[in-house]
């Protein structure tokens, strides 16, 4: 009997993390509905999904519509057949002090990276709950929990996600459902993002260092979709910036008031005529990476020890009982 491949839908799917997701989902030959706004990137996607051995279909999407969202769900059902995976991951932000931003800037980062992830999430329960099965993997990010300064709608929005999933989380519990939602909370990723966000600092923008590489998130979210669970934390740093405010968040407040505008920013000056991508795309296809390859980390130990968090149990709890073991016999003597 042959094994019919896992449809898979992925917003944001032209760049970035959704674009080596793509790129991961395709090695294992699934079929793939493509949703962005650049129809130029999501076509270099998709041409280098079937490169890798899985199939496409490309449906320009702004998620911040909910018509679109839905119209892209039965688009993939119809092209595909019944999605199996659902990836919430487009985002857009606005790198400014708070005080300069202003109300529509909000209002367009909100409804794209918060309101895009209810859309999605929407539409796909609507074909799951009632086949009883499916995955939903929303794309976090450490900031999910701790607030930095500079991204306050991005960062507000991605509050806004992890509220939306332990309401939804309890209500499938609630109900017995077969269908699974899981969030990633991702680190500082190395994507295009940070060339074309919209930006008032007065330097080039940057992720907070220490900086993984997409493909990094891309094996988190397939791992996810295919085991999924509660949460997932990749990146030491996002189980420190966790931790850390659940613990001491005074002491963080204090520490990113000192460090958290320099670290976003490299030393160079940031051109103001630069375009951006808040209300429309840039042109040009800018893959997955962005400009940090140089300082790029391509695995986290912190997510292997996560995802086999089994074997590294038994191994601590083997090396436990050799000590304890060592030592009762030492104290014999």
């Amino acid at each position: 009997m042959a094994i019919h491949p896992q449809v898979v839908v992925i917003t944001g799917a032209s760049a970035g993390v959704g674009r080596a997701t793509a790129r991961a989902f395709a090695k294992q030959g699934a079929h793939i509905g493509l949703l962005a706004r650049s129809v130029q990137r999501l076509e270099a996607a998709k041409h280098e999904v079937e490169q890798l051995g899985g199939q496409a279909i490309v449906i320009q999407t702004d998620v911040a519509d909910a018509d679109q969202v839905e119209a892209a769900a039965s688009a993939v059902e119809e092209a595909f057949g019944p999605i199996d995976i659902w990836v919430n991951n487009a985002m857009v932000s606005v790198f400014s002090p708070v005080k300069e931003m202003e109300p529509e800037e909000y209002k367009r980062v909100t409804d794209v990276t918060y309101l895009g992830y209810v859309y999605g999430t929407l539409a796909a329960l609507k074909r799951m709950l009632p086949r009883d099965k499916g995955v939903i993997v929303q794309v976090g990010s450490a900031l999910a929990y701790r607030g930095i300064p500079l991204q306050s709608a991005y960062c507000g929005a991605k509050h806004a996600v992890e509220g939306f999933m332990d309401s939804l989380r309890v209500e499938l519990l609630h109900d017995e459902s077969n269908v699974k939602v899981t969030m990633v909370q991702m680190p500082a990723l190395n994507t295009p993002q940070f060339g074309w966000v919209k930006s008032r600092l007065p330097n080039k923008a940057q992720p907070v260092p220490p900086i993984f590489e997409p493909e990094v998130a891309a094996e988190a979210i397939v791992w996810a979709a295919e085991h999924p669970r509660r949460e997932y934390i990749v990146g030491g740093s996002s189980l420190q910036a966790i931790l850390g405010n659940k613990l001491l968040p005074g002491f963080v407040d204090y520490y990113l008031s000192r460090t958290g505008f320099e670290s976003q920013q490299t030393s160079e000056s940031r051109d103001p005529d630069r375009p951006n991508n808040l209300w429309d795309t840039v042109p040009g296809d800018q893959g997955a990476h962005g400009a940090f390859v140089d300082r790029s980390k391509s695995s986290s130990l912190q997510f292997w020890i996560a995802k086999n968090r089994e074997l590294v149990t038994a191994l601590v709890g083997s090396l436990a009982v050799i000590f304890a073991s060592a030592f009762v016999a030492r104290n014999k003597r």
